[in-house]
């Protein structure tokens, strides 16, 4: 085994071109009467519909799937930007679309049957999708703007290669096992996290998804349709999720607690209440180089105090606050701001606190404002509250995964799209361990060797959870 992976291929899809025409895989799905929307299928074996025989045996003669190794390389340019390194891999782009395609074809090569969702999810069955207490399991392909290669793929890659490695062993399953990847988890392009997820859960209303924009103003339902798919069939689906007993995704650790402790498989425990939050400071435009400091209402110093201030109230409470993404008008180099848009993104451990963080912000804000004669408005735009994985799931899996050395159980402050779903099943996470604690960022990293021991941790629990 290797000690790390291939190095990427030359970026393709270098940042954010427009959609491709939509090809064979776009907007397929498995509910019934939507347009443009065809059903199950499957193209190896069997006619449409037809649900592969629930084993883990490969046919004689039949080739094997692509390899870890493989898929990684073949799925590690898309997206990516030359320059930054950092994939770019937002919602109903062309790299979507290579993303969406790459994974169809992952389920086609393995005689998977493949269907995506009236929310643009995509799904690969082994078993029959129609039958109730399937095991699910994956994660996202979306990114974050120069995010890194592990957040998200690492979970869908190795939910295909631990379904591989049960057919080695010649697993026999009672339950259908599904690998799916959720929609947009996210939030790069619309500004609001787990699209896919939500909708599907129902905590994401069809009228609220109407709503979103990016920032060149296109609609979600815009962008939908520009990719292929029917928008107007997303909303909550309580029929799949009510035929889903656990869902179990595997993800980069983004921390270090694993590093710490030396391992490189952990069990999450819970997901930290958290948020995003809009800031509009709104001034006066005005020449930068002729009006006196004394009578300018320039809003970007009041964007400034609160920068400072959401620093030292995330200090006194132990939390996280963090003012990401900024947008100007009218961005001019010699021109005073009329208007400075902050979003902020906060986290804590518990409500108490993350609502101590968040008050204090918002009150620092008023104040600066106040002093620069600038007027100063909050809108919360996202919230998750703290999310405690079903103790009963979790256990299971420390007894599946338990030897001579217990899983480390550990929380996160990163959102996820099965802490979304935690609130209408049963859901887990495994994290790998990452070294440098780095997300969100080119330089995050997981090792070869631990990413193969989340492979096989997850085999195991899959095999645990769905051939009893």
């Amino acid at each position: 085994m290797s000690e790390s992976f291939p190095k990427p291929a030359p970026s393709r899809n270098d940042g954010v071109r427009p959609p491709r025409t939509p090809d064979r895989h776009a907007g397929s799905s498995a509910t019934a009467g939507q347009a443009r929307n065809e059903p199950l299928r499957r193209s190896r074996s069997g006619g449409p519909g037809a649900a592969p025989p629930v084993t883990g045996r490969r046919g004689v003669g039949e080739r094997p799937p692509p390899s870890f190794q493989q898929m990684w390389r073949e799925l590690s340019p898309i997206g990516r930007d030359a320059e930054s390194k950092g994939y770019r891999r937002y919602a109903w782009t062309g790299p979507d679309a290579d993303c969406r395609t790459w994974f169809q074809e992952q389920a086609e090569s393995r005689g998977l049957t493949y269907e995506t969702d009236r929310n643009g999810n995509q799904w690969a069955w082994l078993g029959d999708p129609r039958a109730a207490d399937a095991v699910v399991t994956g994660s996202h392909l979306d990114s974050v703007p120069d995010g890194g290669a592990f957040d998200g793929p690492l979970g869908v890659v190795s939910s295909f290669a631990a379904l591989d490695e049960l057919r080695l062993r010649g697993a026999e399953f009672s339950k259908p096992v599904a690998v799916v990847n959720f929609g947009d988890e996210e939030g790069a392009r619309f500004g609001l996290a787990c699209v896919g997820s939500r909708l599907t859960s129902g905590q994401l209303t069809r009228e609220a998804a109407y709503e979103l924009r990016d920032g060149e103003g296109i609609s979600l339902p815009e962008a939908m349709e520009a990719a292929g798919y029917d928008p107007s069939t997303i909303g909550p689906d309580p029929e799949r999720l009510a035929r889903i007993g656990a869902f179990v995704e595997l993800h980069v650790e983004q921390g270090r607690a694993l590093d710490l402790s030396g391992d490189p498989v952990g069990i999450a425990s819970a997901i930290w209440p958290h948020g995003r939050w809009r800031y509009d400071f709104r001034g006066e435009a005005n020449h930068a180089g002729t009006t006196r400091l004394a009578d300018r209402r320039d809003p970007m110093l009041s964007y400034a105090e609160t920068v400072l201030a959401a620093r030292r109230a995330a200090e006194l409470a132990g939390a996280v606050a963090t003012f990401g993404k900024i947008a100007v008008e009218p961005n001019g180099v010699n021109a005073i701001p009329s208007l400075v848009r902050g979003w902020l993104d906060s986290r804590a451990a518990d409500q108490a606190a993350l609502d101590t963080v968040t008050a204090a912000i918002e009150a620092a804000a008023r104040e600066a404002a106040d002093r620069q004669g600038v007027d100063v408005s909050v809108v919360r735009e996202s919230f998750t509250p703290v999310v405690e994985f079903q103790h009963a799931l979790r256990d299971e899996l420390g007894k599946i995964l338990g030897g001579d050395r217990p899983v480390p159980v550990l929380g996160t402050g990163a959102g996820h799209d099965a802490g979304i779903l935690s609130a209408s099943i049963p859901t887990a996470m495994l994290f790998v361990r990452n070294p440098t604690g780095v997300s969100h960022s080119p330089d995050e990293y997981a090792a070869e060797d631990d990413c193969v021991a989340g492979v096989r941790a997850l085999a195991d629990v899959l095999e645990g959870l769905a051939c009893r």
